[in-house]
Formats: C-alpha cells, structure tokens, sequence
C-alpha cells in the first residue's frame, strides 16, 4: 500500500477531537475561499468549490460560515489573501514528502516547515527535488459500513469504470478510488447518483514508488507526518513511506 494510502487510513482511524474539527475547518474555509477567489462564487460553474462546499457540510460546517467564506474569496467581504505553494522534501529514511499549503506569510511557513523537518531528520528540498515521484490523482474514500454495507466490490467496479475511474483497492474498512484529476468529478458524481456513501474525495499528489522505513526512522517519519498535518497553513501532505503493518501497529495509537 502507497505511502499516500497508508497514511490516509492512519487518518482516519484516529478520533476526532475538537482541536481536529477546528483544524478542520480551517482547512475547509481557506479552500473555499480560494476557490471562490480562483473560479467565482457559482457551485455549478466551479467544480473546486462545490467539492470544498461539499467537503464543509460533511464535517457540519455552519452554512453561515460556508457563506463568508466564499463572499471573502470573490471580494464580497473583507479577507486574508492566502498564497498557495508546495514544498518538497526528504523525511528520514530517504522518504519522499509533498506539502501543500495556503498561508497569509510564504516566510513564516517556509521557516516553520523547514524547522518540523530538521527536528524529525528530515531536510526541506528544492522545487523539483521529490516533485517527479508523485502523480496528481482523484482519491475517493467510500467506507464499506453503514448505507454501503451490502455494495458489493463487483457493482462498484462497474459504476466508477463507466464514469472513467483509473482503479479501486479494497481495504477491510473502506473502498479507495483513483481517478484521474479529469475524470475525477465525473466519478464522484456518479457514486453520488447511484446513492453511495462517499467519506472523503479530493485531487492529491500520490507516489509512484514507495521506500521502506523501520524503527527509528519509521518513527520519525509518521510524527513529521503528523506535526505537518497539524501546521495552520497546511493543506495536504503525501509521502512515499512504506511501513509493515505490525509495525505500525506498534507506533500509532
């Protein structure tokens, strides 16, 4: 399983907490402002900012909230201007790692991310130095519990491939869809009309390799993985790392 995959499912079955919810939604407001300030204020015109919109009512966003957030992206309220860049660079063990952020401060989020790397042994790159490893990718998470329960891998498979999906990967809790970043909307629109529960769907950046790490290193890797989670400015983070699952049994929680 990709590094991308692993750490996603770390993710999620991690509790929520408040600290996370309110993490959350500012993730949540600044996409959907920048989408808003990038492609307008209209769901229907804007693909980007329907799936933040979609993103925000999942998490129980306020609509009022939703609301404020997309009238500062078009210029209809007052807002911070936020930048959006991605940082490459090396974990411990050779790790690749891919961080999208949006910041009000390019500086200030260079140096504080270039700080989390050195305390975990890592080493912030230049542009292009891990950028060749990953693909941008549609990545949706369809969880095999609840109204999905009886879908079956055999009726989903003909659904998303009909829409254009690349591939599906079966895990005991959930279904992972991979789409193309051109395909993705058409994708998620039909599991949506088809009435599948969707958990999660977003465009990353996913590694084409993977490098195994142990001990010590796979250590440092997964808290670098998670004090960038936790980074304000922070959006999404991909690596390549690889880690048996025993062993990472043994490291989280």
């Amino acid at each position: 399983m990709s590094g991308h995959s692993k750490w996603a499912t770390i993710k999620r079955k991690k509790a929520a907490t408040d600290v996370a919810r309110g993490r959350l939604f500012t993730r949540l407001i600044r996409e959907i402002s920048v989408a808003a300030r990038n492609g307008g204020g209209n769901l229907e015109a804007n693909p980007r900012l329907r799936l933040a919109v979609d993103g925000a009512k999942k998490a129980n966003m306020p609509a009022e909230n939703i609301k404020r957030a997309i009238q500062k992206g078009t210029g209809e309220l007052p807002g911070s201007t936020y930048e959006e860049i991605t940082y490459e660079g090396y974990a411990a063990g050779g790790v690749a790692v891919m961080i999208e952020v949006m910041t009000d401060n390019s500086n200030r989020a260079v140096s504080e991310i270039r700080h989390l790397f050195s305390r975990y042994n890592g080493n912030l790159g230049q542009t292009g130095s891990v950028g060749w490893m990953f693909t941008r990718q549609g990545t949706i998470v369809v969880p095999r519990s609840g109204s999905n329960s009886s879908l079956s891998e055999d009726d989903l498979m003909a659904t998303i491939l009909e829409a254009g999906a690349d591939d599906l990967q079966t895990e005991p809790d959930a279904f992972t869809i991979t789409t193309s970043p051109q395909a993705f909307d058409e994708v998620r629109k039909a599991l949506e009309d088809r009435g599948t529960t969707v958990e999660s769907a977003a465009v990353l950046m996913v590694p084409q390799t993977t490098v195994k790490v142990t001990g010590k290193e796979a250590e440092q890797v997964l808290k670098l993985m998670e004090a960038l989670e936790e980074h304000d400015d922070v959006q999404n983070v991909s690596a390549n790392f690889d880690i048996d699952d025993s062993e990472l049994a043994s490291i989280t929680p």
